[in-house]
């Protein structure tokens, strides 16, 4: 039994170096090379190679590198090929940083400040506590529910919503489409953490904007496909938005000619909040084969079904 990995030289040069030191029983290739390919039964991947079922006919597992799998081409995947996410800690300490930093930047004005000095204008503002910010989160899975506690933590009055109901201490928890307005009505910082699924995609729209209080942030690190990129400027230009911090777009890159670029309400950072840590994730995968091979749940599985 071989596994490939699908990824970049670099990454591949420590996951050989890992896999080498833990697993020496266990042939390891990189992409494009597999070795005999009916031997290949783990595929370790971003995204997959095309018709994996003729290329690997005895695929049982695919490791996806990221914390979603919404890159991945879900028809081309065979049935009975279990596939695992990442979960690992990396992923989430980085987005905790990225998130209390645009957090923080929202509560503070930093974005007005940045744009006040481009304007050579010198005008401060009475700082506002903490616990007068309610932030919300939508997501409350592996990622904002650490992000969500962190918040707590700093003072913020906070909430979090997702599609079943998830209690993290200190947060008020809303959950499904009928309590989805309740949370927006009550959130002046959203951030979007949700999975990107058929449920999801293009739930932060302009229906969305108007259920927020006026002159509310959003930051949205889940994934482009999140945001109608139409509905965004109209509402940052009649204030019912006071700022959006982007990581992520639709295409990525986006592209020079986008008005993205130069909103001056608009923040964007090239799909950087968060990544797996090479080393760290390697061992992640390294852990979920020693459970797969002594017939226990994996970490990270994934129901293909819901998306997540």
């Amino acid at each position: 039994m071989s596994l490939v990995f699908h990824q970049t030289p670099e990454r591949a040069a420590i996951w050989r170096e890992k896999f080498a030191s833990a697993r020496p029983d266990m042939p390891f290739h990189v992409w494009p090379e597999t070795g005999p390919k009916e031997d290949v039964r783990y595929l370790v991947a971003w995204k997959t190679p095309d018709d994996l079922a003729t290329l690997f006919p005895n695929l049982e597992v695919l490791f996806s590198l990221g914390a979603g799998i919404d890159q991945l081409n879900l028809a081309n995947i065979p049935p009975g090929v279990q596939i695992i996410r990442m979960v690992e800690n990396s992923l989430v300490e980085g987005m905790i940083e990225y998130v209390l930093w645009a957090v923080f930047s929202c509560h503070r004005d930093m974005f007005r400040y940045a744009r006040q000095q481009r304007e050579h204008v010198w005008n401060g503002s009475h700082n506002r506590p903490a616990r007068l910010y309610r932030v919300g989160v939508m997501g409350m899975g592996e990622l904002g529910s650490p992000v969500l506690e962190k918040l707590v933590a700093l003072g913020y009055d906070c909430r979090g919503w997702s599609r079943s109901r998830r209690e993290v201490a200190g947060v008020t928890s809303f959950a499904g489409e009928a309590e989805l307005d309740e949370f927006l009505a009550q959130t002046d910082i959203l951030v979007c953490l949700v999975p990107l699924t058929e449920a999801t995609r293009g739930i932060l729209n302009r229906d969305l904007f108007e259920k927020l209080p006026k002159g509310a942030c959003i930051i949205n690190c889940g994934r482009g496909g999140h945001l109608v990129q139409d509905d965004l400027i109209p509402a940052l230009d009649s204030g019912q938005l006071s700022q959006a911090v982007l990581d992520v777009a639709t295409p990525e890159p986006l592209p020079a000619e986008h008005t993205f670029w130069d909103h001056p309400r608009i923040f964007l950072t090239p799909h950087i909040a968060s990544a797996a840590q090479s080393d760290s994730a390697a061992e992640v995968v390294l852990a979920n084969l020693r459970r797969y091979e002594a017939g226990e749940s994996m970490t990270g599985v994934i129901d293909t079904g819901r998306g997540y």
